[in-house]
Formats: structure tokens, sequence, C-alpha cells
């Protein structure tokens, strides 16, 4: 999976002769901060090209395509533009931060990514441009009395934010990768321990699904408190949820099982 690279420059052409650039210079070349280039890599919107010692490297014509599909100067940035927390979303969608909140809550819109504050809080970064568009398709629930389903979420205290990344983030994750093996280590990644010891109880297959796991994603805390709360958030919780990921790791598995026996390209056999 991909990774951020380094500030350096990687002068090194592909195949095709193409020059390789590493994260640092690709964001440098599109305009971008380092946060919202890779923002651009988990939307899909910039793809990595070949990885070197570990680190992605994107390719010059990529960059390219990027800029002129992105239109007029500044559209890739609004593209990739985040607010954090309750506070900052509700102002872009006009409303207060207890209702918008509640819509968090209930799943009515969907965080892009987090931030654990100094008193080990989750901070939810949501992208500016979803919630205009929500906004603007959804004025009713702005404006209007909480639908029975909300009021029951918020009578049994449900918060839906860390599932409703989770799905996001998986999904994201398996847009990037036809490729059996990482697509099991993805589903792989987001089961707590014991789940996925039952899931895989071959230790062999562990350990390429672990080798072949996606990165941390960006922003991710090194405080190992503040990793601690964050980690939490990387795993599904309701039985449900792990339920789901469960049958999707069985069949993305057999996927990879049999690639594995009729290539012999990766994994065990």
């Amino acid at each position: 999976m991909t990774q951020m690279g380094t500030a350096l420059r990687d002068d090194v052409a592909d195949g095709a002769g193409d020059v390789l650039l590493a994260g640092a210079q690709a964001a440098d070349e599109l305009g971008l901060s380092r946060g919202e280039f890779a923002r651009a890599v988990q939307l899909g919107i910039v793809r990595a090209g070949p990885r070197t010692l570990g680190a992605a490297r994107y390719a010059r014509a990529e960059l390219d395509r990027v800029r002129s599909a992105a239109g007029p100067p500044g559209a890739l940035r609004e593209q990739v533009e985040t607010v954090a927390g309750a506070e900052a979303a509700a102002e872009v969608v006009g409303v207060g931060p207890s209702r918008f909140t509640r819509l968090a809550r209930c799943g009515h819109v969907i965080p892009v990514g987090y931030r654990i504050n100094r008193y080990r809080a989750v901070v939810w970064l949501y992208l500016t441009a979803e919630l205009r568009s929500f906004a603007a398709r959804e004025p009713a629930i702005l404006r209007g009395i909480a639908p029975p389903e909300d009021r029951e979420l918020m009578a049994a205290k449900t918060d839906l934010r860390p599932r409703t990344w989770r799905g996001r983030h998986i999904g994201l994750l398996l847009r990037r990768t036809a490729d059996p093996w990482e697509r099991a280590a993805v589903l792989a990644s987001v089961l707590p321990e014991g789940e996925l010891r039952e899931a895989v109880p071959d230790p062999a297959e562990r350990i390429v699904l672990a080798a072949l796991g996606p990165p941390l994603p960006y922003g991710h805390p090194q405080v190992p408190a503040a990793a601690a709360v964050a980690t939490g958030l990387l795993k599904a919780g309701p039985p449900d949820e792990i339920h789901r990921y469960r049958t999707s790791l069985d069949f993305a598995l057999a996927g990879a099982r049999g690639q594995s026996k009729s290539t012999g390209e990766r994994g065990p056999t």
C-alpha cells in the first residue's frame, strides 16, 4: 500500500520512461501541502506509481493528469480541504455545533479523518466540499425536527462516527488495489486480533496479511497515549460490523488462495 515519500526527488524512470517523484516533491508540484497531498492520495485523486524501498512514487504523467482534471487554480485544494471538529463543520453547513454533532453521530455526514487532541479526545475531520453538498442537498434535515430513527440512536447514546469513518477508510483502501492478497490484508487490518486469528487460523497467512497491511492513516499520532486512542478507531467494534468484515475477508481470501495455487505469485499455497 502507499506511503508518503521523503522530501528527496527520486528521478527514476519507469518502464515507459516517465519520471517518478517522491511524495513531498509531488505535493510541491501540485501546489499542495503534505497533508493535502496525503488526502488527495487517500481519496484516489492522485494515483501512486511503483514503490521504491517501500515508499510510493508518483509519475509525472499522473501529476499532469491531475492538474488538467482539477480545472482552475485552487480547485484541487478545494477538493481536499477539510475542517476539524463540530464547531467548524457546523459553520460550513449553517447550523449549531450540537445539531451538527447529532447529524454526524447518526451517520448523516461521514468523517474523512481524525486527530487526537491534547486531552486525548477524537477530533473528526470533514471534507468541506462534502459538507457544502450535504447542506444543499438536505436542507430539511438541517432545520427540521430529528427523525424518529435519529432520536432512537441518540437515546441509545449511539455514535456512528467511528464506524462510518472505518467504512469509508477501508473502502478507499480497497479501491486503490486490485491485488487479491493486498485486498485481503486491508480487510484483515480492521479486525480485532482475536477475530483475525479465528478468521485466519494459518499463521503463515497471517504473516503475509500483516506484511501487506496498509500503513497508518496520515496524521496518526506518534505519542503513545494519543496513538492508543487512535488505534482503537482502526478496529471494527459492533458484532454486526465485525461479521461484515469477516465475511468480506473470507471471500477475499478465497480469491487470493486461488490465485496463489494457479500462479504461485504471492501468499501461502
